[in-house]
């Protein structure tokens, strides 16, 4: 029995959009129109952000102006040229069909619905904030219909999900300008979630519906699997890029508070990576990490010649922060000998417990309920700036006539510290001692079985993850100017605190670089932005984190050992991976 070799096979019908006859009955040329109404449902929600969609300036971002989108109307726009193209996409028009390796029909729902989300959000939020339905203008009511369609048509269309395949080489040139162009997008989502109005919530939860469905939408469409190859075999131009970006962000920031949002962001992501190495590496669940960032912030500010030190001296910046460091190390080393020996609930305890009785020493040394060291409840004030060969780190300095305020430079010298900090997490945990530390998170009693020390291993990482955390409180206690032991708490509305650090960890995904970076940005950033919600933070971070062990429980970037142990089918973020083929990105049920 012979093939026509002219007959196109179902991979090939898969990639290029002619899918066959499904088991419903639905045809080709179904498909291929309701892709295109999807398209044209697009365009017509990108004319619809150039009508006024209110009559008064009064609702955040001015939807009041004929041709000029302006505050959330922006987001609907560019959630509609994102649908329309991967419509295009689907399409198989080419030049597209690289953006949807994994099929499209999953991503087109979730942008149409992410498109249709924003909009009617918008509407609902008019309606709310200015008194009733009747101050919409008529493009608010063609926006909510015509940003409707597209989300129907989506829902008619078959499931194309396949395997992520590896695809057409692309010129090194053209590969490299994409993850310039990646980069680049990324630091302007970045810098629109950052500079919306935190006076009103409304831009900053339509960003946040915007983010979340476009995000899930490129995992789904495997265009994130993509990108991650192409950073895997760059990965020097990533890095590059990645320092590029992060350098350049102080100077794209407008306001003060945005410079200083990105400096606290920094610190606390630090901080959640250094713990990343006791909970993510070495499995130790550390619930008053909080307390060793508190160490450093003290020494530095006692040594640091600020007017409320009761230590007479002054040192330089440097010696501060390495004296920092050294007494974070010794209060590792002292709390983790003796307790370091439990497992489980019972070190977390214990963890817990000190991190309560650092915080009730430094208010009880004030001179009356004991010595006179760190003046009880009013801290340490007045902790002079910093200062390196004659830069003043409060002062404005101008670079190429570029002006970086202070905490534009707080910003740049924490982000020196992150890079050092991600250094020392890579060397580690890819060195022997990072191995032992995996083996001991695994199983401890086969480890040690296998001639692991298990105690000096849990011990080291116990004492480097305190290093980092009391490096970063250094820094810290220069850039806030004064400490105070209500800052370094269990739980609580405001950062840091150890709840905060863990969740960071756990959201972002433990054992990865990458991951508490992500996730303690996120947990700064949104509670900050959305202050009217203060009060429900620690229910916020429940409902988060039971719906992330649902839904992702290795995290929002996973470690791919760990992705393997919680999904059955060995599905690394590959929509309908269930095997592997010819170039194909994905394993087997078997290996798994």
């Amino acid at each position: 029995m012979t093939t026509d070799k002219t007959q196109p096979t179902p991979a090939h019908e898969a990639e290029t959009g002619t899918a066959h006859k499904t088991e419903a009955g639905t045809t080709a040329p179904r498909t291929t129109w309701l892709r295109a109404l999807t398209a044209a449902g697009g365009v017509a929600a990108v004319a619809s952000t150039f009508l006024a969609w209110t009559w008064t300036a009064e609702f955040p971002g001015d939807l009041t102006v004929y041709g000029y989108p302006g505050g959330l109307q922006l987001l609907t726009l560019v959630l509609s040229i994102v649908t329309a193209v991967f419509a295009l996409a689907a399409l198989g028009l080419k030049g597209l069909r690289w953006l949807t390796p994994s099929g499209s029909t999953q991503a087109l729902r979730l942008l149409a619905l992410g498109t249709f989300a924003v909009t009617w959000f918008t509407v609902i939020a008019i309606a709310v904030d200015l008194g009733g339905m009747v101050n919409l203008e008529p493009g608010g009511w063609i926006a909510a219909l015509v940003t409707a369609a597209p989300v129907a048509t989506t829902f008619l269309l078959p499931d194309d999900t396949r395997p992520l395949c590896r695809p057409k080489q692309l010129p090194s040139w053209a590969e490299i300008l994409i993850i310039a162009a990646v980069f680049a997008v990324g630091l302007y989502v970045v810098n629109y979630g950052i500079q919306t109005d935190a006076d009103h919530p409304e831009p900053f939860l339509g960003y946040l519906i915007a983010v979340g469905f476009t995000a899930v939408a490129l995992v789904k469409a495997g265009l994130v699997s993509r990108i991650s190859e192409l950073t895997t075999a760059y990965r020097s131009t990533t890095l590059v890029a990645a320092l590029i970006t992060a350098i350049v962000f102080p100077f794209f920031q407008d306001k003060s508070s945005f410079t200083e949002l990105g400096v606290n962001i920094a610190i606390f992501a630090t901080v959640a990576l250094g713990l990343n190495i006791v909970v993510g590496l070495a499995g130790l669940l550390d619930l008053g990490y909080v307390a060793f960032l508190g160490v450093g912030a003290y020494t530095a500010a006692l040594v640091s010649g600020a007017t409320a030190s009761t230590i007479d001296v002054k040192f330089p910046f440097w010696a501060a922060v390495i004296t920092g460091g050294l007494v974070s190390l010794i209060f590792g080393v002292v709390i983790g000998a003796p307790t370091l020996r439990l497992r489980g609930d019972y070190l977390a305890i214990v963890t817990l417990g000190f991190g309560e009785i650092f915080r009730l020493a430094m208010l009880n040394l004030d001179g009356t309920s004991g010595p006179s060291v760190t003046n009880g409840p009013d801290g340490i004030p007045n902790i002079p700036p910093l200062e390196i060969f004659g830069f003043n780190f409060n002062d404005d300095h101008s670079f190429a006539g570029l002006t970086l305020d202070a905490g534009g430079n707080y910003y740049l010298l924490m982000l020196l510290v992150t890079i050092l900090v991600v250094l020392i997490f890579s060397r580690a945990g890819n060195s022997r001692i990072g191995r032992a530390w995996v083996a001991i998170r695994e199983d401890e009693t086969a480890a040690t079985a296998m001639g692991i020390n298990g105690f000096r291993v849990k011990l080291i990482a116990f004492a480097l993850g305190a290093t980092l955390a009391g490096v970063a409180g250094a820094v810290w206690a220069h850039f806030q100017s004064t400490v105070v032991p209500e800052q370094y708490v269990f739980a609580g509305p405001v950062p840091p605190n150890s709840t905060f650090l863990v969740a960071a960890v756990i959201l972002g995904g433990m054992g990865t670089i990458g991951g508490p970076l992500l996730g303690a940005t996120l947990l700064y950033l949104i509670p900050k932005k959305l202050e009217f919600l203060q009060d429900y933070q620690l229910l916020a971070f429940g409902i988060a984190l039971i719906l992330l062990m649902r839904f992702r429980p290795e995290g929002i970037v996973p470690n791919r050992r760990q992705q393997l142990e919680y999904h059955e089918t060995g599905q690394l973020d590959v929509p309908g991976a269930t095997g592997l083929k010819d170039g194909a990105v994905g394993v087997t049920k078997a290996e798994a």
